[in-house]
Formats: C-alpha cells, sequence, structure tokens
C-alpha cells in the first residue's frame, strides 16, 4: 500500500468533546470509551468485525441523556471513515453482508460512492438498549453514512431481541465496510466517472 489510510478527528461542542483516530488497515483493535456502555459495545463490534484500529474518547452531557454524544461520535467515525479514505483510488467499493445473531438476522449494503444516502429499516421492541435510546440507532447509522459520504442500506429480516438487532447490524456494517475498503487495483477510481470524490 503505498500511503497509510489512516484519520484523526477531533470535535469539540459546548455539549461533547470527541477524538477518534481510525487504521483503515489495521488489526481490528479498538480502544473505545464514551460513557454510553452500548455504544462502547457496537464501536468494538465496528473494528474488531472490520478489521479496522479504532480509538474513541468521548465526553458528554450525559446527564441530559446519551443523544449529543453518540449523535457527535457518529459525526466523528464518518469523518474519520471519509478522511481516510482519501481519493478511494482502488477500493472495491460495494459490499453487501447479511449477517444472524441468534434470532435476528440483519442485512447491509453499502456503495462508498462519495454521495451520502441512508435507508434504515430497523424495529426495535423496545425504548431503551442499555443506556441508548434504540431510536438513536437509525440516527446514529444515517449519520456515519452521511458524514462517510457512502450510500448505505440496512434490512432487518428477523430479529426480536433489541441487543441481537442491533449488534447484527453493527457486524453486519463491519463486514461490508472491511469487503469495500479494500484495494483491488491501485491505478484507478471504482467510477466510469474516474472519481469517487467530485
Amino acid at each position: 500500500m503505498s500511503s497509510a489510510r489512516t484519520a484523526s478527528v477531533v470535535r469539540e461542542t459546548g455539549e461533547t468533546s470527541i477524538r477518534v483516530e481510525l487504521d483503515l488497515d489495521g488489526a481490528g483493535r479498538a480502544d473505545v470509551s464514551t460513557g454510553v456502555g452500548m455504544l462502547d459495545h457496537m464501536l468494538h463490534q465496528l473494528a474488531r468485525h472490520g478489521g479496522f484500529d479504532l480509538t474513541v474518547a468521548a465526553s458528554g452531557d450525559l446527564h441530559v441523556d446519551a443523544h449529543h454524544t453518540t449523535e457527535d461520535v457518529a459525526i466523528a467515525v464518518g469523518r474519520a471513515l471519509n478522511q481516510a479514505l482519501g481519493e478511494r483510488i482502488g477500493i472495491a467499493r460495494f459490499a453487501d453482508r447479511t449477517v444472524p445473531l441468534d434470532e435476528s438476522l440483519i442485512q447491509v449494503a453499502l456503495d462508498l460512492s462519495g454521495r451520502p444516502y441512508a435507508v434504515i429499516s430497523l424495529d426495535f421492541p423496545a425504548p431503551m438498549i442499555g443506556e441508548l435510546p434504540s431510536s438513536m440507532a437509525k440516527h446514529m447509522l444515517e449519520t456515519i453514512a452521511f458524514e462517510g459520504r457512502l450510500a448505505l442500506h440496512v434490512r432487518q429480516l428477523a430479529g426480536e431481541n433489541e441487543h441481537h438487532i442491533l449488534e447484527a447490524t453493527f457486524k453486519a456494517l463491519a463486514r461490508c465496510l472491511r469487503d469495500a475498503v479494500r484495494i483491488v487495483d491501485e491505478s484507478a477510481a471504482p467510477s466510469t466517472k474516474g472519481t469517487l470524490k467530485a
């Protein structure tokens, strides 16, 4: 590989302080601390099953709720993905994975097209997943897609347990990203346009 596909993103607001470091060609190592246990768990899934090295250090207004911290972590992770992909030369670009976790079955398809879009179809039976509101799951995935500049489709094919549904989703997303970021041809962008940045 001619250059490191790494990124470092810092996001500071009146509500949160976020630092994300990402290495697309890592070994699946995660060093994650957000103060939201389920969010930490999903970020570990992303790193481990994506084969990335991911560091996330976040502090936020958790005395209010988990919304701002989760949202801003998703923004920073998406931006790190976009930054690490650079010009996106030679990547496989497309991926599609279906992942089971016990009774749950989740399909994720994505295109690292440079054009953000998200269609998320998840149905959680409970309003909370640990300390994470179920409603934040869709928002988090949409945010990663828009900040990471990818088209993302997520479909729940089966599932009754909210933890299993979300974990299968992040495992499927991670496996898709692992497939799509692979370098298959270092000489060209995988597009008839000749670029994925325009």
